[in-house]
């Protein structure tokens, strides 16, 4: 008996030596190594954040404190991060966020979480796009300024989903003249691709198949002012057609944005007007979570980083 409360003592003892350890632990939170020099997604790029959209329940921008003037079909699920937003042909329409439409730098990166999937259902059948966010105004009525979104069109059983984002502004110095192009993975080698490439395409046609249909995949958008290339990122990996990346032969063309320019999560500019008359126009069915935007391009480290960390809900 001596011998068995020995043992029941010591026992206890080492529980509450382990139960004391992990609750430092816990409470701690900073046992976790970095990850490409940072703690959580929030010290990415920080001091360039121009907005930022958690999504954890109400739909509020965190910088501005601006929430959506216009909520259809949206409801709260958990997602990446804590909650999400998932839209059953939904959207977040917002009043314009002065930090976006005022940014002088030329340069933006913008970031989101995405679960969307193709919509066609038979060959031939009605297809769709589907916005993750679009930004308003500009000579394009229903892109805007710049729209991130999926082309939806692949049949629903096909897991390659094509990513897209298309910009439109006015030309710098200001002539009135639209300057506008896009950043589009290829799903697959056309013949058309690997002709050009045959015929010394400089850079050549590369496809990537981002087979991220029905799963949550993290987006980037860069579109650097200095030389107007822009690029597309999907879980830290450039799945941009390096053909279409370079829009100026090079040379300088910075983004200026319309006043006032309206974010509108889930759908373009004309869906949220309700002035859409495309029947391929239509709101997102799918689910979005944590939208950053910034005023300069993010590195690869940086969007590996910010990729990783935000899997890791840090």
């Amino acid at each position: 008996m001596k011998t068995n409360r020995i043992f029941l003592s010591a026992l206890a003892l080492g529980v509450g030596i382990f139960a004391f350890n992990g609750c430092g632990s816990d409470d701690d939170g900073n046992d976790l190594p970095p990850i490409g020099g940072y703690n959580s997604a929030d010290e990415v790029g920080a001091a360039d954040l121009l907005a930022y959209w958690p999504l954890n329940g109400n739909g509020k921008e965190s910088i501005s404190n601006t929430s959506p003037s216009n909520t259809v079909n949206v409801s709260w699920v958990n997602a990446v991060k804590g909650q999400g937003a998932k839209m059953t042909a939904g959207f977040l329409d917002y009043p314009s966020i002065g930090a976006i439409s005022s940014n002088t730098s030329g340069s933006y990166t913008v970031s989101a979480w995405a679960k969307i999937s193709n919509t066609k259902l038979v060959a031939g059948g009605p297809s769709n796009i589907s916005p993750i966010i679009s930004f308003t105004g500009g000579l394009n009525a229903n892109v805007g300024n710049l729209a991130l979104f999926g082309n939806t069109h692949g049949l629903t059983s096909s897991d390659s989903i094509q990513m897209k984002a298309e910009f439109h502004f006015k030309r710098t110095p200001d002539d009135g003249t639209d300057f506008g192009g896009d950043a589009v993975n290829m799903t697959k080698m056309e013949q058309w691709m690997i002709d050009d490439n045959a015929a010394g395409a400089t850079p050549g046609h590369a496809a990537f198949a981002n087979k991220i249909g029905g799963q949550w995949a993290h987006i980037v958008y860069v579109y650097d002012g200095t030389t107007a290339n822009n690029r597309l990122y999907v879980n830290g990996v450039k799945i941009s057609n390096p053909q279409w990346e370079s829009r100026n032969g090079g040379a300088a063309m910075p983004m200026t944005f319309f006043t006032p320019s309206r974010p509108v999560i889930g759908a373009l500019w004309s869906v949220a007007e309700g002035t859409n008359v495309d029947a391929w126009n239509a709101p997102l069915t799918g689910e979005v979570d944590e939208i950053r935007v910034w005023k300069k391009v993010l590195s690869q480290a940086d969007i590996n980083a910010l990729y990783q960390l935000e899997s890791a809900g840090r």
